[in-house]
């Protein structure tokens, strides 16, 4: 496996941390299992982050900006920051108790993944597959560059909506479409022009053409006139296009081919020159004219919109809502515009990742991720890689200075490994001596994701070596509430595919998002962000504000976040330590919904922690400095509790092995807290106390007690490796065999070996010696017998459960907190005054009172009790009835009401008997 390699700028948070808790558990089990594993951990460059935290540090402590720099020495001030700020990942897995191969740890900067991403770069072009092209990039003003489509935000606006933006002096108005008047050419009058509606009234001086639908009877008799631009007056012909929706606004459409991907597809049909008007900065290009050139784009909109009021020729502004295109890394709201850029063709490599999907030699779990595969792909462009940033793998393509392509009329530009091997080819296409050619290279880096997508194959050593991933178990495990992970993945497949011929993986495997307990997305600007290591370790909630001080919000952001700290937090989080984290992460059904935690779920598992140790420590106990371990095949119970707690132990195996095999960990987890907790010590410890205080005592219980231990351990931990090895350190060792030096390298129980001790008829015959239990304890707690031990008497009317109580009339007694325990044959009337519950419709359990209880005094205990849930139950029925969860809730407390207070009558009635004096009116 590898792991997503997480952005160096970054720390983990708990959805990383959910992934590493996860991976770790299948690398821990599989290597238990005797498999040979390798879990490669890594680190992205994160081109566009990097830079700007670089960036940010540079002005903040030295005043200085980026281009005040050589390229060179920016790259030696960021490689500084990556050496002193970038190990805190490494810190956090370890802290997480990552069992990574942390030799070979990779950064997708370093000299393998240089030569692996040159080599893509070089084969793909060499095979058609990546050329140069101007097209219409997804461009971010603030950062300069060229963005992913994953870098895109949607975001939905009702309607109007003011946003402050970088770079923009005042708060920006979006959703709102403004209406503007396109006069006909020789046509006098106000009749005689076609509105069209806009959100983009910046892009005005961009437009080329005005577009109706052909069948759209209004514009029928202006088919083939020219229309005046309301802002230059320069014509503009009116075409015709089935792509324009007539029932949409005015049914005309403005074309704007340089800053619309749907306009440039209309203009491209009517063979159109796209016009840009808007520059790489976010300011208005000299096409534009005097009067804007210069400004920032949305001061030019408001300037725009006075002119075309003072024209006459403004017809509207309302509400509209919209969808707003987000630059997911500086806020910014995303530009189209027309830039030479580099370009991998996806839909042939799209196609094989598709197919093998549907194929099933990639596997999506869960499935239902199959669906949005195929969409995406089925729906792939090509990828621009080109990004313009300092920081990243620089292009390995160089332009050949003075030569053209294609008849003159396209630079010639040519990609090598190196320069002499570009130099080299160079002069074979050219004819010239290559010394005599001048070779620039492309000042662009390639795309983050060209690198991370290439991880798993460099971090092999590819393209050295082509890693034979059919000997492996290659596995990927992403969270699935990120759109970015998946796109990863697709990336990984195509590439990994088209340049080794064999997939990265044989499994995808899609974990939940983790939210916090409100339910929201994990944000620094909500001030719910973790790091693991807080929870691991605690922190006092004054060091959690001052993180939010170091980091990058704004006033605002940051008055936010930290009041959200306070509530949510206001001691701060307590110790909770790593083995608790990581199985409260795993506890949840990873692979179903979100997940959301709370401290609080974490706080339990580290009571379940503090329960195994005190559990081991009462064992290790019992079995004394002179104890020798039988070998299991050897241990034989020696009473049914042995039997019960070795079946349960040999059915907890099996669930553990289900659910690793499933990759389901929550199975797991549960299965280990009903063994742990409800199986062994709330029953089993309970029931052989008496047993071993015993002296001499059965050599039975000793031995299935270190079995459980043992056995337990190793069940528990791939999830909680720190607990499991200190506690299994200090178990005695079996005589003659060769134990392992760790646990994590001992054999992991296999439920096979285990199936001689399952006894699936008996655990289900004991859950009814525990339903008689839970009626002895629920009998003691209605009399409030803290401190006696009243004699029981169990009647049944069936013969194999009467039998089955016969075998267990010793726990029944040391679990219920009872003395002796006995059975009365059918048909024997109850001793008088004789406390009484029922189970079912074929047993009773007698309880004896007398010498216990002081009748009078208790009654008026249960006269107190009776009255305080009767005043309750009044309420409850005086509420009007509702529909849904609310009723069903109301109707299911009636009936707990109801049922508690026919118990308390019954006791009363019994308690009356002991007096033996009949009921007077004013009793209850």
């Amino acid at each position: 496996m590898c792991i997503p390699p997480p952005n160096v700028t970054g720390s983990l948070h708990i959805g990383h941390a959910l992934t590493v808790a996860i991976q770790d558990a299948l690398v821990r089990w599989h290597r238990m299992c005797g498999d040979q594993v390798l879990w490669v951990p890594g680190s992205d460059h994160a081109g566009i982050a990097t830079q700007a935290v670089v960036e940010k540090q540079l002005w903040k402590e030295r005043g200085v900006r980026r281009h005040e720099l050589s390229r060179e020495e920016f790259l030696r001030e960021v490689w500084k920051w990556k050496e002193e700020k970038g190990g805190e990942i490494s810190e956090q897995l370890q802290a997480l108790g990552a069992s990574l191969d942390w030799d070979r740890e990779c950064f997708t900067m370093d000299a393998g993944s240089s030569a692996a991403v040159t080599e893509a770069f070089v084969r793909l072009y060499e095979a058609g597959l990546l050329y140069r092209s101007q097209q219409l990039v997804n461009w971010s003003c603030a950062l300069r560059s060229a963005i992913s489509d994953m870098e895109v935000e949607s975001r939905p606006l009702p309607g109007r909506t003011e946003l402050r933006l970088p770079g923009c002096p005042t708060p920006v108005s979006f959703g709102l479409l403004v209406s503007v008047a396109f006069p006909v050419d020789g046509e006098p009058g106000e009749d005689a022009e076609v509105v069209v509606g806009t959100t983009r009234p910046e892009t005005l001086p961009g437009d080329v053409a005005v577009a109706v639908h052909p069948d759209d009877s209004r514009y029928t008799h202006l088919h083939g006139r020219q229309l005046r631009h309301p802002l230059t007056g320069q014509l503009l012909p009116l075409i015709t296009d089935s792509a324009v929706q007539p029932h949409v606004g005015t049914g005309a459409v403005k074309v704007t081919p340089a800053h619309s991907p749907a306009d440039a597809e209309l203009g491209a049909r009517h063979g159109l020159s796209p016009r840009n008007v808007i520059a790489e900065d976010g300011t208005m290009t000299s096409l534009c004219g005097d009067w804007l050139q210069g400004l920032h784009r949305f001061v030019a909109r408001e300037k725009i919109m006075s002119a075309l009021r003072e024209r006459g020729l403004f017809r509207g502004l309302r509400n509209h809502p919209m969808v707003l295109p987000i630059c997911s890394r500086s806020g910014d709201v995303v530009e189209y515009l027309l830039k030479d850029q580099w370009f991998v063709r996806c839909r042939e490599m799209g196609d094989r990742a598709a197919q093998a999907v549907e194929s099933g030699a990639l596997e999506l779990s869960p499935s239902f991720h199959q669906k949005n595969w195929q969409h995406w792909f089925s729906h792939i462009g090509d990828w621009c890689v080109s990004r313009q940033l300092w920081w990243g793998h620089r292009i390995p393509a160089y332009l050949v200075v003075g030569e053209h392509t294609k008849g003159d009329k396209e630079d010639c530009w040519v990609v090598g490994r190196t320069e002499a091997e570009a130099r080299k080819i160079a002069a074979e296409l050219t004819g010239k001596p290559g010394t005599e050619l001048t070779l620039h290279r492309d000042p662009d880096v390639l795309d983050t994701w060209f690198s991370s997508a290439l991880f798993p194959f460099a971090a092999l050593g590819w393209p050295q070596e082509t890693p034979d991933l059919a000997r492996f178990y290659p596995l990927s495990l992403l969270e699935t509430g990120s759109d970015l992970l998946l796109f990863w993945v697709g990336r990984m497949v195509m590439l990994g595919t088209q340049l080794t011929g064999q997939l990265p993986f044989s499994k995808v495997l899609l974990h939940s998002m983790v939210r916090d307990r409100q339910g929201r997305k994990m944000s620094k600007s909500l001030g719910n962000v973790l790091d693991p290591r807080d929870i691991i370790s605690g922190v006092e909630l004054q060091v959690l504000e001052a993180k939010l001080r170091d980091g990058n919000l704004d006033s605002t952001e940051l008055a936010i976040a930290a009041a959200a700290q306070r509530k949510d937090f206001p001691h701060g989080i307590p110790e909770c330590g790593t083995d608790a984290l990581r199985f409260a992460l795993c506890s949840h059904g990873a692979l179903g919904g979100d997940l959301h935690l709370s401290v609080s779920e974490v706080l339990s598992s580290r009571h379940f922690c503090n329960k195994i140790w005190n559990a081991l420590r009462f064992i290790l106990n019992a079995l004394g400095e002179k104890f020798v371990p039988q070998p299991t095949e050897e241990l034989s119970p020696s009473s049914p509790m042995d039997t019960w707690i070795l079946s349960r132990l040999a059915h907890t195996a099996w669930e553990c092995e289900r659910g690793f095999l499933a990759r389901e960990l929550s199975l797991i987890t549960h299965a280990l807290r009903r063994f742990w907790l409800h199986s062994l010590c709330d029953v089993y410890l309970e029931a052989v106390k008496p047993v071993l205080l015993h002296s001499p005592h059965a050599p039975g219980p000793p031995q299935v007690l270190f079995s459980c231990a043992d056995v337990g351990l190793r069940l528990l931990a791939p999830l909680m490796p720190f607990l499991a090895e200190e506690l299994w350190q200090r178990l005695p060792r079996r005589p003659g065999g060769r134990s392992a030096p760790s646990i994590c390298v001992a054999p992991y129980p296999a439920a096979r070996g285990l199936e001689h001790w399952r006894q699936p008829e008996l655990e289900q015959r004991f859950s009814r010696v525990q339903e008689a239990v839970q009626a002895l304890r629920a009998l003691r707690a209605t009399y409030q017998l803290t401190k006696a031990r009243p004699r029981v008497l169990l009647q049944s009317s069936e013969p194999r459960e009467q039998g089955l109580f016969e075998a267990f009339l010793e726990p029944l007694g040391t679990l219920g907190h009872c003395a002796a325990v006995g059975l009365l044959p059918p048909g024997v009337a109850a001793p008088s005054g004789w406390a009484q519950a029922t189970l079912g419709d074929t047993t009773q359990v007698y309880m004896e009172l007398q010498g216990l209880v002081e009748p009078r005094a208790h009654l008026s205990l249960l006269a107190a009790r009776r009255h305080k849930l009767q005043k309750q139950l009044d309420g409850l029925m005086a509420q009007t009835p509702s529909d849904g969860e609310s009723e069903a809730k109301r109707q299911q407390r009636l009936s707990s009401l109801q049922l508690e207070l026919l118990k308390l009558d019954k006791a009363a009635s019994h308690l009356r008997q002991l007096m033996d004096v009949c009921p007077g009116p004013g009793q209850l």
